[in-house]
Order: structure tokens, then C-alpha cells, then sequence
């Protein structure tokens, strides 16, 4: 079993073969292919490897050259070529899924010359439809200095060493730990092109050395992958416009925006979730009719534990003990519990009745984020912000599924099947006990009466008794009444106890010790009782629910002493994490900062800690941008500003004023709060990571809302400052256009922001993309000053982005520039020239407005003031 990442690390090899080497290799016609259906006939096959249209060999086989392809048949095996004849493809090219990375393998090696010092290694794309999207390439060779010029000016930047090692050892050696000696290692991301310079130091004369380090300089790399796009058309909405040329022609086919250079994004094809095949050809994609799962354990006696995790069926540890290639795990160590898909991907725990499979990955892969067994349809669902997968067992409908009897899942008489869905639709199904039932829906009999439903019972019978007793004697009925006293004693009691036992779990007592210990975290921290947040929320009424999102829920509360505060019901925390959750809870609440909300305390006395805020009145930025125009209230230019500012600010604090580094990594508009006064108050930290001050970056599991998403991050797993940096800039375009980060487009089609905003940017004037209140009340300086900022923010490249600090005194500076010149134009009475500045329509103005008219359409934002007074 296999798991091919959606992402990153793959393997590249750079071996170099002439265009013109001798008979026997398969070459590619370079006419332009067919733009929609290739002929009858075509290759889909080069020795083992797969492939099928838009790539293809042979004339007006492939869509367009780029995509030509060449094969290698004078090597066993075969091997398939981009059509450049160096980039080789060493997997099958799935074009079905919008999984559109090619694993690649390329080497080059440079023979030493007596009285040649310098030495090039150029690569480029083999067309404008490629992206080099990742690289770690091992340099080996001896006494010479590494350079990688500039792409536009060819100025060469020093990236390190290569020194001689102190004996002769084999480049094999040299590659295993590719430390500076004998080889070093170098890392390339989203490039079109690159070129690597190596300056040799004076040395010796040549062949006095056995070991080919001394003579050669050679390029090989450890992972490495292209990324491929149809790039007629910039997005999907531009392409859709020519349906001549439109590459997703198949019936139930979606098309969606590609991930490129800023020059050239492109879009990609794929089959609608419960269909394969392929998306570039008319009726491509069919039905998938997975017949693959076996319901019935064709081997007795399997072993079902590695060391304490363990593995019910369907899943399985040898052949015959899973129900089909997709589940089948390998303990690979019982001591330590080490459970492995593959390589890369470990299983922590299986929750079979809820359809979850939690996975850790190794340090090397910690930026993956899809699982995928090669053969079998994609059952898995990582989002991307968490560490647990969602499955299904078949490729079907629940219907479909009931129709062949001999495969249907749901064996055990409890259960009931459900549908498992992603973003990009359905997936196939999975089975659940009923409720009152747990186990394992999977086997016969495997879902059992819950304990409770005996408890259930027993109250039954004790209602009944006290009906009996009440009817047979006073004497009776004060014997019940006894019996249900004492047991609502037992039952507080036990209450107690659990609320203890997740108190220690939740480590209260390291906390209690922390803020002991930290003066100034003992005056603003508190470990609230759950009995005080029950009081606060009203037993947590479902009315008193603020919001739900992509880390937990929020209740709006009122403590003892009058305080309005926001309380906060996280997912799960995996019980590995709660030292770290316990540390980031105090370091929190000793953050003070006007325009970051403040952290008041937590409660551990529930299986997932509650965390206390304080509660914010006027909502989200996100809600008043892309609020109905209805409501009858819209932030001036000059807030926009400031708000921006005053984002900025704070997260600039979290990055480098605190005393560790805070990278929040969810900024966007719904993660900044607005208070009566519409001052920014950053919020959200259920993601954040805290960063020792003297670390530049950690590498994580990617997490972070779509649309927001540092590409960087996203494809490398490592988080930086300038992550949030991104983010922000994504913020800036949405107070410029007023847009929703992933927005509906005229023709329908959804539209990614910020690629949005780069491509109009380079294709029209700045004013004629912004929002019509933008233009009226801003200067064109002023909104080129902010466009150019937000651009310099959404590069791909983190190293070009600005720092927080540069953003905010960008904000501040403009901020000052249109304050004085509003007072220029107040001083200058005389010639009676509009206040540029005054605000389009003032919030107070606006609520007096709204209150003073029909009193049943209040806008939601006095409504929000009123509440507040309401509650008291």
C-alpha cells in the first residue's frame, strides 16, 4: 500500500537525454494537438507508466505541445519523458482529480576540466503550463562554493559551501547526510526556471583522487514535483467564455482555478465526486461503481492490536483481515505502537462507529495532507485543518450499496448507512450504529445497547414506583421521595468526580501551579468552575450561541460580577496536546494589547476546556463588508484605514513585541472583532502556534481557512511570520473590493480573491477594479498605496513579502498623510472645498436614522447595542 501526497515530496531525478538520441525512442509530433477529443488510436502506455489526454504521444494526440510526451523504449523499463527529453515522469499522470502534480525525476552531472573553475547547471519548464512546485536537491562534489543567479538579472546569491570530506568516501555516503560535506542540499519552490553556478577553489591537479567527488560536480534531488494547468485561459470564468477551446468538456466535470505563478495560474479539470474517469475528453467521466469492499474476514483469528491502538475491522493488519486494499495498516512496531499506512503517514487511533481515522505524519511529511492507495478510489478526507481523516468504505450510494446485498457494509442489525461528503462532493458511504447503540457497525452484531439505556430503564421503573407509592400510602411515597433524594446526591456526586477526573486530565493542576508562580498571570488569569459558565450561558441555551467555525463553537455569557464575555467550546484536543494547550492558555491571558481580545481565563472542568473572552459587541469585520446593503451601514474609507492599522498593529505585537512569538495563522476579516466603538480587536487563537523569539519558523499540519491560505504554507508545511502576512494582504483586497474571499462570479463559477486581484491588477487600472465606495471616498494615491501594499503582501515568495511592522507603518502612514490633508482643506475656509475625510455615513448618524424610522427594521447593529442591555 502506497499513500500519494496531494502536495509535496516527491521524488525528482535530473537525467539528462538528448532530443535527438538514437531509434528506439518514441518522439512526439510537435503540431498542435487537438483541443478537445484526440484521435482513436493514441498511446496511453510507456513500459509500466500510465497516462492519458490532455498528455499524449503522437501526432494530435496531446492537447497542446506542452503536453507532448516521449518514450524511452530502449531501457527496461521504458521511461516517459516531458517533452523537453530531460524531465522524466516517474508515476502514472492521473488527470481525473484535481490532484495535478506530475512526480518527476531529473540528474545532471558536470565533469571537471583543467582550467575551468566555473560550471552551470540550467533547468527550465518544459512549457508554460508547468511549475517546478517543489525541490530538495543533493549536490555533491568537493572544494567549491554553490551560486543561484537571479532569473531576470543573472546577479549570483551564495547559498553555501561544499567542502572535501576527510576521506575518500563514495557520493552514496556523501548523499546520506548532505551536511556541507561532499554534498549539500538545497530547496527550490514554485519556479518556472532556475540556474545553479559552482565556483571551484584552487586545487590540485585531477585524478589523484579514487573517489569521483574530486571530479565531477553532480545534481540528483531527494523530492521534487511539477505542477500542470491548462493555461489558455487565466481562470475557469475566462475560460468558460471560449467553449470552443474549453478543456472540460466531459459530462459532470467541474473546472477549478489552478495554482501557478503570478504571471499565470491557468485552471484544472476534474470528475464530480462518485464519478472517474476522465474530465478532458466528452463523456469522460462515468459512474464509479466500487465494487472492491468484502464484508466478510476471510481469515480467522487476526490479530487486531498494535501494542495499544486498536485495529477493528474493516481495517486489518494481514491479508484476509481487511476489507479491501484501502484499509490495510502495518504495525510496524508494537513496543511504541507504531501503526503505518505507509512511510509517511502514521495511524494514532481509529474511531470506527464515527468514521475518523487519526493520523500522524513523520517529520518529513508533517505538509501532507491528502491520503490516497494507489488503485483505489479516494476515500479519504483531510481537510487540511485537522489531523483526522474522514473515510468511506465504498465509492456508492447508500441505495446503491443496499442493492448488492453480498457487499453491503452495515452488517450488524443496529446499524444504518450514511453518506460521507467533502468540498468537493460525495465521496461514498459509511455506516453508524443506531442511536442508543455503540460498536462496531462493520460486524455482525458489533453495535451494542449503550449503558445508559439501561439507566433510562431503571428511571422508567422508579417513576413507576413512586406512581405506586403515591397511590398505595404517605408511608411509601416519603421512602420514594428519600430514594430520589439520595439518588440525585449519587448522581451530583458523580458529577463531581468526573468534572475532577477531566480537571487533572486537562492538567489544572500545572496551570494552577503557572499562575502561582507568575505574579502578573495570577491578577488577569482565572480557572473558572464549570458551575460559574453554566450560570453565564444560561446552561449554555442554544439562543446564547455567537457563532460556529472551523475550531469550535462561541456563547455569549454573563458572570457573577457583570462581565459580558465570550466562551469558547473547542473540538477535541488530542491529550498529547493539552501541555501545550494549558502553556498557550498562559501565556495568553498575559498578553495586553488594545486591539487583541483579551483572554480572561478557561474552565477544565469538561472533556474539551472552554476558554473565557472578553465579549465584543459590534460582530465582524467579515459581517459589515459583505452584509446585505439592507442594513443600512457601510465602514467609511477613513475606518477602513484604521482598522487595517490596528490589525496590523496587533499582529505585529504577536509576531515580535510579546515575550514569545505568536503566529496566529487564521487571520481574515471574520477573526477580527469590532467593539461599540469600532475599534479591531484580533480574536481566534485556536490555531495559533508559539514560537521561541529566536525561531524564525515551525513546521506544522497545515490549518488556516481557504481563500486566506499562504500558498507557501500550504504547499510546505512550514509557518512563518509571513504566513499571517499573507492572510492580511488577502484582508487588505476585501476592504479594497468588497468582495468575499472565495466569491460567485457573474457566470456562476467561484473566484479565488487574491488570484482575482493579481490578474485584473495587471490587466486594467486599480480604480476601475475597487469598490464604487472605495473610489468615491478615497484618493487614487491613497487606493494605489494600499493596492501596491496588498500585492507586496500575496506574493507567492514569503522573502518578498513586508514584515507586520513595514504593513502597519505603511497603514499608519497613509493614515497621517490623509489626516493632514483633511486639515488643509478644514483651514482653508475660504475656498469652500468638500471635507474630503468626513466619514460617507456615520454609524451614528445611521442608527439614528434607523431608529427613527419604521421601528420593525432596526438595523442588526443597534439591535447588536440593545441586546447587550437586554441580557442585563
Amino acid at each position: 500500500m502506497r499513500l500519494l501526497d496531494s502536495l509535496l515530496c516527491v521524488v525528482l531525478v535530473f537525467t539528462v537525454i538528448p532530443s535527438d538520441q538514437a531509434s528506439g525512442v518514441v518522439v512526439t509530433s510537435q503540431g498542435q494537438g487537438s483541443s478537445n477529443t484526440p484521435p482513436a488510436g493514441c498511446l496511453r502506455r510507456c513500459g509500466n507508466l500510465t497516462f492519458d489526454y490532455p498528455f499524449g504521444i503522437g501526432s494530435n494526440c496531446f492537447r497542446s505541445p506542452d503536453f507532448s510526451l516521449t518514450c524511452d523504449n530502449t531501457t527496461q523499463p521504458h521511461r516517459l519523458y516531458l517533452r523537453d527529453g530531460i524531465t522524466e515522469i516517474v508515476d502514472d499522470i492521473d488527470v481525473s482529480s484535481r490532484n495535478n502534480w506530475l512526480q518527476i525525476s531529473l540528474s545532471h552531472a558536470i565533469p571537471m576540466k583543467h582550467g575551468v573553475s566555473t560550471y552551470n547547471m540550467p533547468w527550465k519548464a518544459a512549457g508554460r503550463a508547468f511549475t517546478l512546485s517543489y525541490a530538495i536537491l543533493n549536490i555533491t562534489g568537493c572544494d567549491f562554493d554553490i551560486y543561484r543567479l537571479h532569473q531576470d538579472t543573472n546577479a549570483p546569491v551564495r547559498l553555501s559551501t561544499v567542502t572535501c570530506p576527510d576521506a575518500e568516501i563514495t557520493e552514496e555516503v556523501a548523499r546520506q547526510s548532505c551536511n556541507g560535506t561532499g554534498c549539500y542540499s538545497i530547496r527550490l519552490s514554485s519556479v518556472e526556471a532556475f540556474q545553479l553556478e559552482f565556483v571551484l577553489h584552487s586545487r590540485g591537479a585531477l585524478g589523484t583522487h579514487r573517489s569521483s567527488l574530486w571530479e565531477s560536480i553532480k545534481v540528483t534531488s531527494a523530492y521534487a514535483e511539477i505542477r500542470w494547468s491548462i493555461v489558455d485561459r487565466p481562470t475557469c470564468a475566462s475560460a468558460k467564455d471560449d467553449r470552443a477551446k474549453y478543456a472540460c468538456v466531459s459530462n459532470n466535470s467541474t473546472c477549478y482555478d489552478g495554482y501557478g505563478t503570478q504571471d499565470n495560474f491557468g485552471y484544472i479539470c476534474s470528475c464530480d465526486g462518485g464519478y472517474v474517469g476522465n474530465p478532458y475528453v466528452p463523456n469522460g467521466c462515468s459512474r464509479d461503481k466500487d465494487l472492491g469492499y468484502n464484508p466478510i474476514r476471510q481469515k480467522d483469528n487476526c490479530q487486531q492490536l498494535c501494542g495499544n491502538i486498536s485495529v477493528p475491522f474493516p481495517f486489518g493488519l494481514e491479508e484476509g483481515c481487511f476489507a479491501r486494499k484501502l484499509f490495510q495498516l502495518n504495525c510496524t512496531n508494537t513496543t511504541s505502537s507504531s501503526l503505518q499506512f505507509d512511510d509517511e503517514h502514521q495511524v494514532t487511533y481509529i474511531h470506527i462507529n464515527e468514521g475518523l481515522v487519526d493520523i500522524k505524519y513523520t517529520p518529513s511529511y508533517e505538509q501532507e495532507m491528502s491520503v490516497y492507495v494507489s488503485k483505489e478510489p479516494g476515500l479519504y478526507i483531510v481537510s487540511g485543518v485537522s489531523s483526522s481523516a474522514n473515510w468511506a468504505v465504498a465509492n456508492l450510494t447508500c441505495q446503491e450499496a443496499m442493492q448488492n446485498k453480498s457487499g453491503y457494509a452495515c452488517v450488524s442489525s443496529s446499524s444504518t448507512c450514511l453518506g460521507v461528503n467533502s468540498i468537493d462532493g460525495y465521496i461514498g458511504y459509511r455506516c453508524q450504529c443506531l442511536q442508543g447503540f455503540e460498536g462496531n457497525p462493520y460486524i455482525h452484531s458489533g453495535c451494542q445497547a449503550l449503558p445508559n439505556n439501561g439507566a433510562s430503564m431503571k428511571k422508567q421503573n422508579l417513576l413507576l414506583g413512586i406512581v405506586i407509592g403515591l397511590s398505595g400510602g404517605f408511608g411509601i411515597l416519603l421512602l420514594s421521595l428519600s430514594a430520589t433524594v439520595l439518588l440525585c446526591k449519587w448522581k451530583k456526586d458523580i458529577q463531581k468526580q468526573q468534572r475532577k477526573k477531566y480537571f487533572q486530565k486537562n492538567k489544572g493542576l500545572l496551570l494552577e501551579q503557572l499562575i502561582s508562580s507568575d505574579e502578573n498571570a495570577s491578577e488577569k488569569t482565572k480557572i473558572f468552575t464549570l458551575e460559574d459558565l453554566e450560570k453565564a450561558t444560561n446552561n449554555f441555551d442554544p439562543t446564547r450561541i455567537l457563532g460556529r467555525g472551523g475550531h469550535g463553537m462561541v456563547y455569549k455569557g454573563i458572570l457573577s460580577d457583570q462581565r459580558v464575555v465570550a466562551i469558547k467550546r473547542s473540538k477535541n484536543i488530542e491529550e498529547g496536546e493539552i501541555s501545550q494547550f494549558i502553556n498557550e492558555v498562559a501565556i495568553l491571558s498575559q498578553i495586553n494589547h488594545r486591539n487583541i481580545v483579551k483572554l480572561f481565563g478557561c474552565c477544565l472542568e469538561t472533556e474539551v476546556p472552554l476558554l473565557v473572552y472578553d465579549f465584543i459587541s459590534s460582530g465582524s469585520l467579515f459581517e459589515i463588508l459583505h452584509s446585505s446593503s439592507s442594513s443600512g451601514f457601510s465602514l467609511s474609507w477613513d475606518d477602513c484605514l484604521r482598522i487595517a492599522a490596528e490589525a496590523a498593529g496587533a499582529l505585529y505585537y504577536l509576531h515580535s513585541a510579546a515575550s514569545i512569538s505568536v503566529f496566529h495563522r487564521d487571520v481574515k476579516s471574520s477573526n477580527i472583532l469590532l467593539d461599540s466603538n469600532y475599534t479591531a480587536k484580533v480574536s481566534d487563537f485556536g490555531a495559533s502556534r508559539l514560537v521561541p523569539i529566536d525561531q524564525t519558523h515551525v513546521v506544522t499540519n497545515v490549518q488556516g481557512t481557504f481563500g486566506y491560505l499562504d500558498p507557501e504554507y500550504y504547499h510546505t508545511g512550514q509557518l512563518n511570520e509571513k504566513s499571517d502576512v499573507y492572510s492580511f494582504g488577502v484582508v487588505l483586497v476585501e476592504l479594497l473590493l468588497r468582495r468575499e474571499p472565495i466569491f460567485t462570479r457573474e457566470t456562476g463559477s467561484k473566484q479565488n480573491l487574491s488570484n482575482y486581484f493579481l490578474w485584473e491588477l495587471k490587466a486594467r487600472p486599480i480604480k476601475e477594479i475597487v469598490a464604487t465606495q472605495v473610489c468615491e471616498e478615497a484618493t487614487e494615491e491613497e487606493i494605489n498605496s494600499v493596492a501596491s501594499l496588498a500585492e507586496m503582501c500575496l506574493r507567492l515568495n514569503s522573502a518578498e513579502r513586508p514584515t507586520m511592522k513595514q504593513v502597519e507603518m505603511n497603514l499608519q502612514l497613509l493614515r497621517t498623510k490623509r489626516s493632514n490633508s483633511c486639515h488643509v482643506v478644514q483651514d482653508n475656509a475660504e475656498e469652500k472645498q468638500p471635507f474630503l475625510c468626513t466619514r460617507a455615513e456615520s454609524k451614528y448618524e445611521t442608527f439614528s436614522i434607523s431608529l427613527g424610522g419604521n421601528s420593525n427594521s432596526e438595523s442588526q447593529y443597534s439591535q447588536r447595542l440593545n441586546s447587550l442591555e437586554h441580557d442585563f
